[in-house]
Parts: C-alpha cells; sequence; structure tokens
C-alpha cells in the first residue's frame, strides 16, 4: 500500500481553510477562543460575583420601602438608592481584576507545568500571536465583559427596586431620577476602557513577561523585582521615585477625570470626563511603549522556552 494513499493534502481545520490558508485574524481569533476554552474562570468568576450580589440584593429589597419613605434630601436620597449601584460595580470590577492578574500569571507559565505548550507550538501559530491573544483578555475581553454583567446586574436590580416600591404604593420616579441608568452604564464602560485596560496595560504584560520566564512561583518572580528596586533605591539614596511611581501607575483613575469629587468612585454619573486630558497624559503613552516591549520580550521567550 502506498504512503500516498494515508496522506491527508486536503485536511482543513474550521470550515475547510486549512491552517496554511488562514489569516493572521483568523489565527488571532481561535487563539482567543482557546484561552476562552481553556480558563473559564474568565467569565465564571464574575459572573459568580454578580449573582452573589444579587442574591443578597433580593433580601435588602425588603426594607427598600421604608428606608425611601420620608427621606426629603437629595444625599439621603442619594446615599440609599445608588448606594448598592456603585457597590456592586465595584464588586464585578475588583472580581475582574482579580481574575486578570492571576490568568496573566499563568497564562504562560501553565502550559510550561503542564507540557502543553508542545502541543500549541506544534499548531501553525507564531508566539507573538499567541501572545498577543492572551494580552487581549484581560486588557479588552475582561473589562467589556465585566461592563456586560455589571449592565445587566444593575438593570435587573432597577427593574426589582421599582417593582417592590409600585407594590409598596410609593413613587418609581424618585428611584429613576436617582438611578441614571444608561449615565452609569456610559462611565462605567469610559472607566474600563481607559483606566483598567489602557492605563493598566503595562501591568498586565508585567505579568504576562514573568508568566513566560518564571520557572516557578510566579507571583513571588512578579512582586519581588519591583519591591527589591524599591528598597535599594531608598536604602542607598533615601528617595521613593520609584514607589511613588509605581503607586501613580497603580491609582491611575485620576488621570481619567478631569476633577476630582470626594465620596464618589470613578463610575459616578456625576463625574467629570475629559478624554482629551487623558489621551494626553505622558504616563499613558510611556505605559503603552513599556506593556509593547514586554509583550515584546515575553514573545522571545516564549519561543525559546520548553516543558518543565
Amino acid at each position: 500500500m502506498s504512503t500516498s494513499a494515508n496522506a491527508v493534502p486536503n485536511s482543513s481545520v474550521g470550515g475547510g481553510i486549512t491552517p496554511a490558508a488562514m489569516s493572521k485574524m483568523q489565527l488571532f481569533y481561535w487563539s482567543v477562543r482557546r484561552e476562552l476554552w481553556e480558563y473559564r474562570s474568565i467569565y465564571i468568576a464574575p459572573l459568580a460575583a454578580a449573582g452573589v450580589f444579587l442574591f443578597g440584593f433580593l433580601f435588602s429589597l425588603i426594607h427598600l420601602p421604608s428606608r425611601v419613605e420620608g427621606i426629603s434630601l437629595h444625599d439621603q436620597q442619594r446615599i440609599v438608592l445608588v448606594g448598592p449601584y456603585d457597590m456592586a460595580a465595584g464588586l464585578i470590577m475588583v472580581t475582574a481584576l482579580i481574575v486578570a492578574v492571576f490568568y496573566c500569571l499563568d497564562a504562560l507559565y501553565g502550559e510550561r507545568r503542564d507540557r502543553s505548550i508542545l502541543f500549541w507550538k506544534s499548531l501553525p501559530v507564531s508566539d507573538l500571536t499567541t501572545v498577543l491573544a492572551k494580552a487581549f483578555i484581560p486588557i479588552v475581553f475582561l473589562q467589556l465583559l465585566s461592563w456586560a454583567i455589571t449592565s445587566a446586574t444593575q438593570l435587573i436590580m432597577l427593574l426589582l427596586s421599582s417593582a417592590v416600591l409600585a407594590a409598596s404604593g410609593q413613587s418609581v420616579g424618585i428611584l429613576w431620577s436617582q438611578v441614571s441608568f444608561f449615565q452609569m452604564s456610559f462611565m462605567l464602560l469610559y472607566h474600563l476602557l481607559t483606566v483598567h485596560a489602557l492605563w493598566y496595560a503595562p501591568v498586565y504584560c508585567w505579568l504576562l513577561l514573568v508568566s513566560a520566564w518564571a520557572r516557578r512561583a510566579p507571583f513571588l518572580w512578579a512582586i519581588l523585582p519591583p519591591l527589591a528596586i524599591g528598597v535599594v533605591e531608598k536604602v542607598a539614596f533615601n528617595t521613593l521615585y520609584f514607589g511613588n511611581f509605581i503607586g501613580y501607575r497603580l491609582t491611575g483613575g485620576m488621570e481619567v477625570m478631569g476633577s476630582s469629587a470626594p465620596n464618589r468612585l470613578p463610575i459616578d454619573p456625576g463625574m467629570e470626563i475629559t478624554p482629551g486630558h487623558f489621551l494626553a497624559s505622558p504616563g499613558l503613552w510611556l505605559g503603552l511603549t513599556v506593556a509593547a516591549a514586554f509583550l515584546y520580550a515575553a514573545a522571545r521567550i516564549r519561543r525559546s522556552r520548553g516543558p518543565m
């Protein structure tokens, strides 16, 4: 029997497209699909956080009519009515941020630990495409997912609260006048795309670089070098420039807002947004440049790394 009879020259992947014929965008798309398939906590954790909050919110609705009744001051109405919506957004955002950190630390380290890197490297996908697909998850996908889950959660909360107030004979107009759903949703999207995506991009990319390089304990390797630099600077020069720079990067929300307001979250509809100020910030473009360098280095390291 000739070997040509067993050859499969026209084998295809995904609807008749051979791997060689797939474009870079298609390879990138399927690489992202691979990440979502392997790391289901990416979407399960934010959904679970939203579910837990809604469960607790259902019990709080019992006391909503009594709390709203008799409130006349604008600030008190805001605390009672809008506070739970800010708490829901904050919980989901923090959950997504924690998921992003642990995902980045395991994204390139895990495939070397379980030796699946041998299989993934056998596919016609470049190291750079793989690394870019992994960076896409925390920088873009998780932010859009957080926005969608938070908006859906807040809409459910608004509808449930309206039903409870209407059933108790109270005016629903007070609730809708205080809870500006569409403005909250827009501010949340703006905050996620600017701060959690663009501003924190070098943080995610640093974690991916550590994940590609570390042979063990990537979490420690992600923290120890910046900590050591800060300690050496303090001991040698009695300065805190590096520590202040790290703090400036991690608390970069004020770079988005043109003015600060006490006791308000950055997603508050009353906050002023100045996208021009944010886009003109040197810290933004410096951070994106550093993020690109980290991703390039992670791709080069992955090329030479094998299973552990």
